[in-house]
């Protein structure tokens, strides 16, 4: 299962075509505009989520509310685009109309893609790179986690996702009695936190940071339960289920380090404090007491709940620019502004909940018969009741 995306920040429309999916997936276009409207929540969000009201169009792969098992086919239209249909448009433009069309970029900012893109690619004007590399692609990417989203509720394995830092500022709740209460809570918070303390605080720090022209970055945390033990493999490298875990979240515009369970705490610990005791039951199987290591051994799921978190750092785009250098005249300026957002860590937190769904669903269709949702399931199911018995 895999999918491809298109389409830049200020042009037409965002794209994606997904292949791969199985027969008889109940979809609707409702259940992706949900996702979509949570990614453009958050406190801390700029004018574009003003403007945009993502919404998408269901171009192809569904009939009367089903996959087909053909390719999906989906689109979410950018309403600002006719404020930029000159300057993002297809057709060549006179020489003479360049200079004023054009908006040419010249002076990259600094922790964006826009002069290493420009180097790469041979970009004299870097509103070529920056129109793709940004974080609006993460819209159809959402859409994408949307479907796969689907698949994982009908196999019985929800997702969600909070914040466990801005800026700073730590939430002391970690702990949380259900996913569903989880989510209740979350979905209520401007900054999707369980920590009503913290809340405030990451929200006055918000505040600061934009009042200064700048911008913060923290932490989320993506938590899956009802995954069957045994998804991925420990065979090859690039089938290990850990490692297309870090390798998703870490393609998330702005993030700069993942950790699976107790992640980089496991550095300063004993091996004792570390792995997790196996045990028994008839009902439950075998299970383990702790979940240090978040779900996974061996690039394989144990069965336990998966903890993926994810490090986003400060946007780059900055009203209180850094130094740069013109890449014409080779002189500093302060680098160049486009509209953004002090801070888009709750965003990212549904980011990063749709990018891992994708994951694990994408793993789960590529290891079990698929092109049938009804025989996935079964599958599944039997993977399932073979661990309890084994």
């Amino acid at each position: 299962m895999r999918y491809l995306t298109s389409g830049e920040s200020h042009g037409p429309q965002l794209t994606t075509i997904i292949e791969g999916l199985p027969a008889g997936l109940p979809l609707l276009d409702t259940d992706i505009n949900f996702e979509l409207a949570r990614r453009q929540k958050g406190h801390g969000r700029g004018r574009r989520m003003q403007i945009e009201k993502d919404t998408v169009q269901i171009v192809g792969g569904i009939r009367h509310g089903y996959t087909l098992g053909s390719p999906v086919g989906l689109v979410v239209e950018n309403n600002d685009w006719k404020h930029w249909t000159k300057i993002m448009g297809q057709d060549p433009i006179a020489p003479d109309e360049e200079e004023e069309i054009k908006r040419k970029i010249t002076r990259p900012r600094p922790g964006h893609a826009d002069l290493n893109g420009a180097l790469k690619y041979g970009h004299r004007d870097m509103r070529n790179v920056l129109e793709r590399s940004s974080a609006r692609e993460t819209t159809v990417r959402v859409a994408a986690g949307a479907v796969a989203k689907k698949i994982l509720k009908e196999l019985g394995i929800e997702v969600a996702s909070h914040v466990i830092e801005i800026g700073g500022v730590s939430s002391a709740i970690k702990e949380y009695e259900s996913l569903e209460k989880l989510k209740e809570i979350t979905e209520d918070s401007p900054v999707r936190c369980l920590d009503p303390v913290a809340e405030k605080k990451m929200m006055d720090a918000i505040d600061e940071a934009k009042q200064q022209g700048d911008s913060i970055g923290g932490i989320v945390e993506v938590i899956v339960e009802g995954m069957p033990p045994g998804v991925g493999s420990y065979v090859h490298y690039d089938r290990k289920l850990d490692a297309k875990l870090a390798s998703g979240m870490m393609s998330i515009n702005a993030f700069k380090g993942v950790e699976i369970g107790i992640g980089f705490e496991a550095a300063s610990k004993p091996g004792s404090e570390v792995h997790d005791e196996i045990a028994w039951s008839e009902e439950r199987g075998y299970y383990r007491k702790t979940n240090r290591l978040g779900g996974l051994e061996g690039g394989m799921t144990t069965g336990m709940p998966i903890i993926v978190r994810g490090v986003m750092k400060p946007i780059p785009t900055l009203y209180k620019p850094l130094q740069s250098v013109d890449i014409e005249s080779k002189e500093p300026f302060s680098a160049s502004i486009e509209r953004s957002d002090s801070c888009a860590v709750p965003a990212a937190a549904v980011v990063a909940e749709n990018v891992i769904a994708w994951e694990l669903a994408a793993a789960l269709v590529d290891q079990f018969y698929s092109d049938r949702l009804q025989t996935l399931k079964e599958t599944v199911d039997k993977q399932r009741a073979f661990a309890r018995e084994f």
